[in-house]
């Protein structure tokens, strides 16, 4: 890799996560649950599986193919909303173990940095991400790839965009009033 690479995707590193400082963050960081579907890279394509642990926390599988190798990946990705719940960009970082034809086992650690966004009213999350990777026992010591996503929505999140804009949704009805000895009222004798 070059000089001029490495240069290229520090830039980029740099403006991805100089986003957080610069863009507030939305109330909720995502409109669903569970999402799968298919990754295209340039070298590689395959399957990614998406699921919702945390208010703004997911976990990700990736199992990927290319030309000459077969790879597994689970992710870790922090979701930050940009002007609403269908935009977001996420950072993450996780591992990954494949097999490569001509040198065989090998494994490593990923980070991530990308940008989502969901459909609007179609079950459908776009994002495109920045992958870079640290290999252990490859003939690569580190690859720096991107590529687009195309999930379909299984589990949608049962949150409205208006929750919490007229009132709390889940204030209780019911007025308890504390009917203790201390208190008295106007007409209490």
């Amino acid at each position: 890799m070059t000089f001029h690479n490495w240069l290229r995707a520090g830039a980029l590193l740099l403006v991805v996560s100089g986003a957080d400082a610069l863009l507030a963050p939305a109330a909720q960081a995502q409109k669903y649950h569970t999402a799968a579907g298919l990754r295209l890279g340039k070298n590689n394509y395959g399957l990614t599986v998406q699921q919702k642990i945390f208010e703004k926390t997911t976990l990700e599988g990736l199992a990927l193919v290319g030309s000459r190798e077969v790879s597994a990946t689970v992710l870790a990705e922090r979701h930050f909303g940009i002007l609403g719940p269908s935009l977001n960009y996420y950072f993450g970082a996780g591992g990954h173990l494949g097999r490569n034809k001509d040198t065989g086992g090998f494994g490593g650690f990923d980070a991530l940095a990308g940008v989502e966004y969901k459909v609007a009213f179609v079950p459908l999350v776009l994002s495109l991400d920045f992958k870079p990777t640290v290999e252990i026992n490859s003939d690569d010591w580190a690859r720096f790839p991107t590529a687009l996503s195309l999930r379909y929505v299984l589990i949608k999140d049962k949150s409205s965009v208006f929750d919490g804009l007229f009132g709390d949704k889940k204030k209780n009805k019911k007025k308890s009033k504390a009917r203790d000895g201390s208190r008295k009222g106007l007409f209490d004798f």
